[in-house]
């Protein structure tokens, strides 16, 4: 009787375990859209980009364009006079009413890359919604100008592994930033230029946008940054290993 019992008890366990085994596989074979997602971020490894190569003394200037647009023709002009390169990201909607600042942004060599369409919070959309931003604005900056974007910054800093796999998939970095001038607050100029010099580091992405404080720190901020043995360089050019 005993080893009646034992062996019953032996086959549940088999049983038991040849389930769950059955559920690993299906599940395996049909994951779900969420699990993928998550899957192939473990498996591709994809990371926001907060700062650039730390090898050289370099660092990356970063101008989110929304708004601003009657405060970048001054600064394109010390931007010239310094002769530094800045990468902007442009929204789609913004590029859409000022077609022409856009074009002149690409015609004196910046770097132009994508900051959604519509500014939206991208932790809040999908996967697909997510890629119509990036797509609608990569459009008609290829439009507009005849580059091609290939770097996003997500409008918030905003991301998940559903914003990253969006990206990703249209074959786009997500670039993020190291140093912020919080110039949205409109501090003074004089508070920025020490808020970026005060964290500098090889590598260093610096966030900004067309604000006045900006505007009117953006000269002295080069020199300083120069001083410190630091040269401008734009984000293609400062992630590059």
């Amino acid at each position: 009787m005993r080893f009646w019992v034992v062996t019953v008890r032996s086959w549940y366990l088999v049983f038991v375990s040849a389930v769950f085994v059955v559920l690993a596989v299906v599940s395996d074979i049909n994951p779900t859209a969420d699990s993928l997602i998550v899957r192939t971020q473990q498996e591709k490894k994809i990371s926001p980009i907060f700062q650039g190569n730390a090898v050289k003394p370099n660092v990356a200037l970063a101008c989110n364009v929304f708004w601003g647009e009657d405060l970048l023709p001054d600064m394109l002009r010390v931007l010239n006079e310094k002769k530094v390169k800045v990468t902007f990201f442009i929204g789609g909607s913004w590029a859409k009413r000022n077609p022409d600042s856009l074009r002149e942004l690409a015609q004196n060599g910046h770097e132009i890359a994508n900051h959604s369409y519509s500014h939206p919070h991208p932790n809040k959309l999908s996967k697909e919604q997510n890629q119509q931003e990036i797509a609608r604005t990569e459009e008609l900056v290829k439009e507009l100008t005849g580059k091609k974007t290939t770097l996003y910054a997500p409008p918030y800093g905003e991301y998940n592994d559903t914003v990253l796999a969006a990206a990703d998939e249209l074959g786009y970095k997500t670039i993020m930033w190291t140093i912020d001038t919080v110039d949205w607050k409109r501090p003074a100029p004089a508070t920025i230029i020490q808020r970026v010099t005060s964290k500098l580091q090889n590598g260093a992405i610096i966030l900004m946008h067309p604000t006045e404080p900006t505007q009117k720190a953006l000269g002295q901020l080069i020199d300083e940054i120069r001083k410190k043995g630091y040269e401008v360089v734009t984000i293609s050019e400062i992630i590059i290993p």
